[in-house]
């Protein structure tokens, strides 16, 4: 049998396959395997193992459910291609809370296709992209009896909680994860039906600020205007971190901060945008930040200051005189490639110390960090990927940023020094972690098959 398969073969397979491609993802789906719930622990195994049963199926070997402090990693792999690539594939199988549940038009883990699209709970984050590279794998297979290059395929289920055990596994198994190039898709198309490549993702450093006033709470009436106030100093404190236009007023923040090369900025100036779409489909407000940067440019290279939410004090009905003796708030930053985390961290905990207000005590403690990156698009696998998309779409790949984080393609690199090939298959309006979350059926099967072809080319 031959060991290469064109596009049509692939195509071919997936069309003769679809009813049955189809319910096992919904079978999948149907796990509510949230990771964040302790009550779905049971869950969360359930679809490891069914995933892993998967990867047997499509021919893989050496395939190791791995226990963790919480919930399992999978591994598998196939060497048996000595002199070709070696590409380690991820994916998540956990998924996000479905809540609130009244706003779902379907049930989250009873998947429907409806216009053309899988209405579920992790239809396109992760599942869908997930196993269309295990679905892609056993295409592959199907066709030619063997694989064309080695594969290494690395699945966890903490994803949506942070990733703690795949991060803690990557730097202790390098021997075991050594590979050329990896492959995730866990991003969207820019547009549907535009094939996209995302070279470069921000970074992120979550924190919570605590401020401390009062020792206890205190009546306003008899101690206002003389005590300290924990919530208002925590507002005073966070407003001088940011100016009206978006630029972070902490020294040395944008130090090593890199401009998008002209290429980039004329490429992202090519790319389909409707301002008012965006106003008034996406955000639903004016766009903000700093001035004389475009959309792209704020939301993909450079950085950014968020407060996600404050507590403290009385929120109840009704009313109650009380100044708050302690807040606290969430708070993080994008980060753009070559800025360091602990850097940003360290400069963020001086300048609260500095600029804390009178009365008020502040720490910094800090829940997570990842850096950004970015990828050499001249690199051979995001060439072939280039070519291989442009092939299944009928148009040219573009290639974009995202303002998100996969802290997990950070760890690829600093550890195992290999670049990703980030090729998604979602599309922008797609839910990611929302009520009605969908995947467009098309690309799923579209996914299959474009990841098999990039196998097949990439090891050919």
């Amino acid at each position: 049998m031959s060991n290469s398969a064109g596009l049509a073969a692939i195509n071919q397979w997936v069309d003769a396959n679809s009813a049955r491609l189809l319910e096992e993802l919904f079978q999948l789906i149907r796990i509510p395997s949230i990771s964040t719930l302790p009550e779905h622990a049971g869950d969360v195994a359930r679809a490891a193992q069914f995933t892993a049963d998967a990867l047997k199926t499509a021919g893989l070997e050496n395939i190791e459910i791995i226990p963790t402090e919480r919930h399992p990693l999978i591994y598998a792999d196939w060497l048996h291609a000595p002199g070709k690539p070696t590409v380690l594939c991820y994916g998540h199988y956990d998924v996000q809370p479905p809540d609130p549940l009244e706003l779902w038009v379907s049930p989250p883990f009873e998947p429907e296709v409806r216009n053309g699209n899988i209405y579920a709970r992790g239809a396109v984050d992760d599942k869908g992209q997930m196993y269309a590279h295990i679905k892609a794998l056993e295409a592959v297979k199907a066709l030619t009896g063997t694989f064309p290059l080695n594969i290494k395929v690395l699945i966890e289920g903490e994803e949506e909680i942070g990733g703690a055990s795949i991060a803690k596994f990557v730097p202790e198994h390098k021997e075991k994860l050594k590979a050329d190039v990896a492959l995730v898709s866990d991003t969207a198309l820019y547009a549907e039906g535009i094939p996209t490549l995302c070279i470069g993702l921000r970074g992120l450093c979550y924190m919570e600020v605590e401020a401390q006033g009062p020792s206890r709470d205190l009546h306003s009436g008899l101690y206002g205007g003389a005590a300290p106030n924990a919530v208002f100093g925590l507002i005073e404190l966070l407003a001088k971190a940011k100016n009206a236009d978006g630029v972070i007023q902490i020294p040395g923040f944008y130090d090593d901060v890199a401009e998008p090369a002209s290429a980039e900025l004329d490429s992202w100036n090519s790319l389909p945008f409707n301002a008012d779409e965006y106003v008034n489909n996406e955000i639903g407000a004016a766009v903000t930040g700093e001035p004389g940067r475009s959309v792209f440019e704020k939301t993909w290279s450079r950085p950014t200051l968020e407060v996600h939410g404050i507590a403290g004090g009385f929120t109840g009905a009704g009313s109650k005189t009380v100044i708050p003796a302690k807040a606290l708030a969430k708070v993080s930053f994008r980060l753009v490639p070559n800025q360091d985390p602990e850097k940003i961290v360290a400069l963020f905990k001086d300048w609260v110390a500095a600029n804390k207000p009178a009365g008020i005590e502040a720490q910094v403690k800090v829940l997570g960090t990842s850096p950004g990156i970015i990828v050499n698009p001249d690199h051979p696998a995001i060439a072939v990927a280039a070519e291989v998309f442009e092939e299944s779409l009928g148009r040219k790949t573009v290639f974009t940023r995202s303002g998100g984080s996969i802290p997990i393609v950070g760890d690829f690199a600093k550890h195992l020094g290999i670049p990703t090939v980030l090729m998604g298959f979602g599309l922008p309006d797609d839910g990611l972690h929302s009520p009605n979350e969908k995947f467009k059926l098309a690309n799923y099967y579209q996914g299959i098959a474009t990841v098999a072809h990039f196998l097949q080319r990439y090891g050919g």
